[in-house]
């Protein structure tokens, strides 16, 4: 690792987060053919163990979270067709418009609960009647955690089983499912539960430097080959950067409860400044409330101390497995030491 990852604090996302050692010897060691023939044996074992460790039957790896989750929406809609989705969530947001501009479906965005979830009344009202007036409603796309909140195991089934019942495809993008599944205590399996294609981010709080898996059925995912080969993410020796997601899988799951901790800690920490409003973590994304006029000084500061955040009248801070004990300990010195001696003009 360089130093310069290394001398910083970095809590702008858990997307920062550098191998380790041992997941460096596991990628160096690899062996490798090409994926695009299916003989990678890495990346085929990647895809198996993902599949078995999530409950589904095959397993699609792909170079980013973005595209496994353009893939599976290109495999249940057609052009024309629609997907309910929330205004919060990434598919929709933050994925550059990928579907509709490549795949020509039309989201339905629906304003998220406070909670994260899609009201099941909502989900209901926006699901178009057969007409050809209406772009034809396909399939339910729920995100957990959703800016860093968990969507309940009880919610999450009321939701795909209404989805089911009125004729949709039910996708999860789960980029941080092992996030949800280990602050519930619930199996990864539990946690996909009524979905019928999940994405699995590898190279957020599991750790490795790059890649996603999509899960759904054979059918499915053989189809999701011809996809995945027209946008380019066709890989040939694979393997080498698949081993990172294979180490992550095997050993850094259950570790997440560490950055849950490190963000409850950070959290109180902050909370106790004044001129804050901090939100209470669930898993590892929270954020702060932080008055515009100590914006520019908060951000020199942090950067002065060598603290990377994307500073903003609504901050989001993100703990992850580079993030320890001792640096929450010097983030809430920095920031208390800060507004301090911070005071609005007058």
């Amino acid at each position: 690792m360089s130093h310069d990852a290394t001398s910083w604090i970095d809590l702008r996302s858990d997307t920062v987060t550098q191998p380790s050692e041992a997941m460096r010897d596991a990628m160096h060691g690899a062996p490798v053919g090409d994926d695009v023939y299916g003989d990678d044996p890495t990346v085929n074992r990647l895809q198996d163990t993902a599949a078995e460790l999530f409950g589904f039957e095959a397993g699609l790896y792909a170079p980013s979270g973005t595209q496994s989750n353009l893939i599976a929406l290109l495999l249940h809609c057609a052009r024309g067709d629609e997907y309910l989705v929330g205004q919060e969530a990434h598919t929709y947001k933050y994925e550059g418009g990928g579907a509709a501009v490549l795949g020509s479906i039309q989201p339905q965005p629906i304003a998220n609960q406070p909670d994260g979830s899609i009201a099941l009344a909502d989900i209901a009202a926006y699901i178009k009647p057969d007409d050809m007036h209406f772009a034809r409603t396909r399939v339910l796309a729920l995100e957990n955690t959703i800016g860093g909140r968990v969507l309940g195991a009880d919610y999450m089934a009321a939701a795909t089983s209404l989805a089911h019942a009125r004729g949709l495809a039910t996708h999860l993008d789960g980029a941080r499912i092992c996030n949800a599944a280990v602050k519930q205590g619930i199996s990864l399996r539990d946690a996909c539960a009524g979905f019928d294609s999940v994405s699995v981010c590898l190279s957020k709080g599991l750790g490795a430097p790059v890649g996603s898996v999509l899960l759904g059925n054979k059918t499915f995912i053989e189809q999701g080959k011809r996809w995945r080969k027209m946008l380019g993410g066709g890989m040939r020796q694979a393997g080498m950067i698949a081993a990172a997601g294979l180490y992550a899988l095997e050993h850094n799951v259950q570790r997440l409860a560490d950055d849950h901790s490190n963000a409850a800690n950070l959290s109180a920490g902050l909370a106790r400044i004044a001129q804050l409003k901090v939100a209470t973590p669930q898993t590892n994304i929270f954020y702060i409330e932080v008055p515009p006029a100590a914006c520019d000084g908060l951000r020199a500061t942090l950067a002065r101390e060598r603290i990377r955040a994307t500073v903003g009248q609504h901050t989001r801070l993100v703990t992850h497995l580079n993030t320890t004990a001792a640096d929450v300990e010097r983030v809430v010195a920095v920031f208390t030491t800060f507004f301090k001696d911070w005071h609005p003009a007058s």
